[in-house]
């Protein structure tokens, strides 16, 4: 689901010159997905190296430009 919402986000705002932002857009989405994991564990945090094996296992997209205007 959150792969989805994160595709249809860059389908709708990928235009030439806003690739900067969706890289942000990406980079926050993975600390807020992190932060909710860690709240669901029964430890107090994920640690980074177990939530980089579990971006293995689930990658987001990567940005793209759909819209070159």
């Amino acid at each position: 689901m959150l792969c989805r919402k994160l595709r249809g986000h860059y389908q709708y705002y990928g235009i030439r010159g806003n690739y900067e932002m969706l890289v942000v857009v990406k980079e926050q989405t993975q600390k807020a997905w992190r932060y909710w994991l860690s709240r669901r564990s029964n430890e107090s945090f994920i640690s980074w190296d177990h939530f980089v094996r579990l971006r293995r296992v689930f990658p987001l997209p990567r940005p793209r430009i759909y819209h070159a205007l």
